[in-house]
């Protein structure tokens, strides 16, 4: 139903061609008269169900298409119509609270939304005359981002992690807290991700009350390349719809960008281009490009963006990594060897950095407490192999004193999530920025040293620490 919607607010088709050859899903059409332009839309198969974005005109007479639905019984010599347009996906208040396709057709079971406009989702980045050039930090609840990564609002901020570190529940986690602050529209993009985590985002943000002001797109592993390489692009339209018509601010989620690379990798074989550094696209930084800019400040609202990053074998010089890195104004960057310390969230603090990490966005008082906490966790990671080879007695008193600090720093930054309370069975903490440097500062003034360290492991604000060792002297 809601491709029939998008049909009826595309040209009537009559521009009609035959397929030449399929491979896989790369698809040759000859057309006679007319030559589609690139990224127009093609249908063809049973009940036109098959459908084709053209991205290279080889001839005057022979356009190569990516197929965005599986090719299974295509052959050469069928017909295909020209839509005579690009893909068009919903915008509107009638997406919200909804889940899409990368058609913008809905995939939870209910009835196609009536109260939408349909838009390409081939769009100009804003030009620089409506951008905003204003920094505000976006405040998250998460006090190890809050005080050593802050975020920016409207800004773009990456997950880099390899498998299994944590980067969905971080997402997650930053969903719920930023519905507590945020009265915008939040859109979670799911490229080449599980359907079971989309189905279990869906109703946890359906329990949590938060679906009202959402909007999920997912293009999923199993589906074709090119459905997976422009779900993105999907996601952003909707977006651009809310900052630019309804003047709200946006919160982009994109789990993960890595795949939306993948899947350009995947076209760019599939099209026959020659493959450059570990394989990956030579068009790998213009596509990127092309997404991030999009995501963009501008006088009448704002998309912020945070893109969960897999890096491959955990090795940050990926092509793939770097050319991300470039895009961003924070990379939080979240380490194995947290996990195995049971550090949570795994974020290593000296690896992650910020652009709003200045004196001038963040004030005086902050940025010399973030310092100093980063010198701290510097010093000691220097210290750990002298403490392995010898021991922590062989350390002079100061040095001593430093490495108590740090680790009471490292567990006062771990904080129990809303999202994993059914797991861990703790209850999940929203911590200000305010308590948060509060809590640090006392720590770097040696207020807690006659603390256990276990006191200050997965709290909300320092306080609790307090609370946990009366208790634990009462008992």
């Amino acid at each position: 139903m809601g491709n029939k919607n998008k049909l009826e607010d595309e040209k009537s088709p009559s521009n009609l061609g035959t397929i030449v050859s399929v491979r896989s899903s790369i698809v040759d059409v000859m057309f006679k008269e007319h030559l589609p332009p690139i990224y127009s839309l093609l249908r063809t198969g049973k009940d036109r169900k098959v459908v084709i974005e053209v991205l290279t005109q080889l001839d005057s007479h022979h356009v190569r298409g990516i197929a965005l639905t599986p090719t299974e019984g295509l052959s050469r010599g069928m017909m295909v119509e020209d839509t005579g347009g690009p893909l068009k996906v919903p915008v509107g208040r009638g997406t919200l609270s909804r889940m899409f396709n990368v058609f913008g057709s809905p995939i939870d079971r209910e009835a196609a939304p009536s109260d939408v406009q349909w838009r390409s989702i081939h769009q100009d980045p804003p030009p620089l005359v409506r951008r905003s050039t204003r920094s505000e930090v976006f405040e998250t609840g998460i006090k190890i981002i809050d005080v050593l990564v802050p975020l920016e609002r409207g800004g773009k901020a990456g997950l880099f992690g390899g498998a299994g570190v944590g980067k969905t529940v971080l997402l997650t986690e930053m969903i719920h807290n930023m519905v507590k602050q945020q009265k915008g529209v939040s859109i979670f993009c799911g490229i080449g991700e599980r359907s079971r985590e989309g189905e279990e985002l869906y109703r946890d943000m359906k329990e949590a009350g938060v679906l009202p002001n959402m909007v999920l797109v997912f293009g999923q592993m199993n589906e074709p390349p090119g459905a997976r390489f422009r779900v993105g692009h999907t996601a952003l339209t909707m977006a651009e719809y809310f900052r630019d018509e309804e003047h709200r601010d946006v919160l982009l989620l994109i789990d993960n960008i890595f795949r939306f690379i993948q899947a350009g990798s995947e076209v760019s074989g599939l099209m026959g281009q020659m493959p450059s550094r570990l394989g990956y696209q030579p068009t790998m930084g213009t596509e990127l490009s092309g997404l991030e800019e999009r995501i963009a400040n501008t006088d009448t609202g704002a998309i912020m963006s945070i893109q969960a990053v897999y890096v491959p074998a955990d090795d940050f010089t990926d092509p793939a990594a770097v050319h991300t890195f470039s895009h961003l104004s924070a990379s939080i960057v979240l380490s194995r060897k947290r996990i195995s310390e049971g550090l949570y969230p795994a974020i290593d603090p000296l690896q992650s950095s910020s652009k709003m990490a200045t004196p001038r966005v963040i004030g005086e008082q902050h940025y010399f407490l973030a310092q100093k906490i980063r010198e701290t966790l510097a010093q000691y990671s220097e210290l750990k192999d002298i403490i392995a080879m010898l021991g922590l007695e062989q350390l002079s008193q100061e040095d001593r004193n430093i490495v108590a600090r740090a680790r009471r720093l490292e567990r006062f930054l771990t904080q129990p999530f809303f999202t994993t309370e059914q797991f861990t069975g703790l209850k999940g903490k929203y911590v200000s920025l305010k308590d948060a440097l509060e809590g640090c500062e006392r720590i770097l003034h040696d207020e807690f040293k006659d603390f256990s360290e276990s006191d200050l492991y997965m709290i909300g604000t320092i306080e609790e620490a307090i609370a946990k060792k009366l208790k634990r002297g009462q008992s």
